[in-house]
């Protein structure tokens, strides 16, 4: 007992709406529901767990996670509730506990996609959850991404040498794996990969969180260390696949929550830069979500953190991110120099030395589209860029490869909207209608995002019968519900 409060169990009962007896008798409830019969909390025990910082014994924690997940329609973990495995509460010292130790990332990996998991069953939404600002998850992981990890030898074990603790959370029944099968699971990662380029996030989400969820299992037991890290390595890749997706569908205090997974994960892996790139995608959801100063302290940290073997082309895809993020802020200056940085890093990766996996779908033609949308951004405070913007869009269009159809409509509404503001509605119509012909194919959310930010430039052309037109058709094409968040109205010359 800590005798000073659980602030963040307080902040989800009050949330949750619930009253202290309410509370202890669905406990009970769901005890007896997974089978500890024997559970007896009352209304005094309930307000010692909030009050004083008292932590209840196993199978409590997860019963209660389990209730808070149902009732907020989000994911909670324990560690969300301020508890933790080795009976200690928290206060708001970190994000989540942030780092957390070499032990428990197996654990929350398993805890949190087993919850994820259970909210796809039941078909509850993930919202409801603030995220955390980018300076907080700098400030908490800095020390930690700056140093090498322990070997799992030398890893502290709290208790079976071969085992993490499985007290208060759900996983499959876990054996040890050899080559072949981590072989089966990286080529699985693949799959996964592919299909989300071609498609989004939406159609196979569940798919990527149960497999995560599998891995976590395996990880549970100590392999020797050229398995362990292949494990680690593709938890992390799994986990990256997780919050992309996560992100791509509008879920994203889940997205945030796996690319911190994944940064533990690679981590753990013994691969810095690899973190490094997880973090970067929080960057990029930080920029999308109109939170570029959060981009900026996550990208200063993968940047730092990386490692010197991080290859060339990697960190022309930092610096491409941190661009974007300094071109929604305005600062064109910065955002070139950036740019020219990243132009210099990319033409020097001779390409000696194979990229890993995760770095294969970034190419010249990402990189012209990444050039394309920062200098689309700019195009918004100075739009003398939207010319450059649309040269750069349209390198990219040409050197897509088969398969990335979600890029492809990205560089379809960063040519019109650059044409949008380069006063050229003729052009910019014919490439929105590119984009229109195979958005309705995708379940990618932010492609609707980017839609809906390229309508409301057509507001100045709304007279135009061709763009009158134009207009009808997104509002006819943008799902009901996203349409409805985003305030796409009916007004034909209405400026959105």
């Amino acid at each position: 007992m800590t005798k000073e409060p659980n602030t963040r169990l307080a902040d989800l009962f009050g949330l949750a709406g619930w009253s202290k007896g309410e509370l202890a008798r669905l406990v009970n409830r769901q005890a007896a529901a997974m089978g500890h019969p024997q559970l007896a909390t009352d209304t005094s025990r309930v307000r010692r767990w909030i009050d004083t910082g008292e932590v209840p014994r196993d199978p409590v924690p997860k019963v209660l996670a389990t209730l808070f997940t149902e009732r907020l329609g989000r994911v909670v973990t324990i560690e969300d509730l301020g508890f933790d495995r080795h009976g200690r509460t928290g206060k708001r010292q970190s994000v989540d506990g942030l780092p957390w130790a070499p032990d428990r990332t197996a654990a929350v990996l398993t805890e949190f996609t087993g919850m994820d998991l259970m909210l796809n069953r039941r078909g509850l939404v993930g919202a409801g959850a603030a995220l955390a600002a980018g300076s907080a998850i700098s400030g908490a992981m800095h020390d930690w991404l700056h140093t090498e990890p322990a070997l799992s030898a030398d890893a502290p074990r709290f208790d079976d040498p071969l085992t993490v603790d499985t007290a208060g959370f759900d996983r499959y029944e876990a054996a040890p794996v050899g080559s072949q099968e981590i072989e089966a699971l990286e080529r699985s990662v693949e799959v996964f990969r592919a299909w989300d380029a071609a498609r989004g996030g939406g159609l196979q989400r569940k798919a990527v969180v149960g497999q995560l969820n599998e891995v976590g299992g395996m990880l549970a037991y100590r392999h020797p260390d050229h398995l362990q890290r292949r494990l680690w390595g593709v938890a992390a890749n799994l986990a990256v696949l997780a919050g992309w997706m996560s992100h791509d569908v509008g879920l994203e205090p889940t997205a945030q929550k796996y690319f911190v997974i994944a940064a533990h994960a690679a981590r753990e892996g013994g691969d810095r830069p690899r973190a490094a790139e997880a973090l970067s995608r929080a960057a990029r959801q930080m920029v999308h979500l109109g939170r570029p100063d959060d981009a900026l302290d996550l990208m200063k940290l993968a940047k730092s953190g990386a490692g010197e073997e991080t290859l060339p082309r990697t960190r022309a895809m930092f610096h491409t991110i941190e661009a974007w993020a300094q071109a929604a802020m305005g600062h064109g200056q910065a955002m070139r120099r950036t740019l020219g940085e990243a132009e210099e890093l990319f033409i020097s990766d001779r390409g000696d030395v194979p990229p890993p996996s995760w770095m294969q779908l970034f190419n010249e033609a990402d990189m012209h589209g990444m050039q394309g949308l920062a200098y689309r951004t700019l195009a918004e405070h100075d739009p003398t860029a939207a010319a450059i913007a649309e040269r750069h869009a349209k390198l990219a269009l040409e050197l897509r490869e088969a398969g990335r159809q979600r890029s492809q409509i990205f560089d379809h509404i960063s040519i019109a909207s650059a044409c949008f503001i380069a006063d050229d509605p003729d052009q910019a119509d014919c490439y929105a209608r590119l984009a229109l012909v195979s958005i309705g194919e995708n379940s990618s959310h932010r492609t609707w995002d980017r839609l809906r930010e390229m309508y409301r430039l057509t507001g100045r052309y709304a007279s135009y019968a061709k763009i009158e037109d134009l207009r009808e058709e997104i509002q006819q094409a943008m799902p009901k519900d996203i349409a409805k968040q985003r305030g796409l109205g009916k007004q034909r010359n209405a400026s959105v």
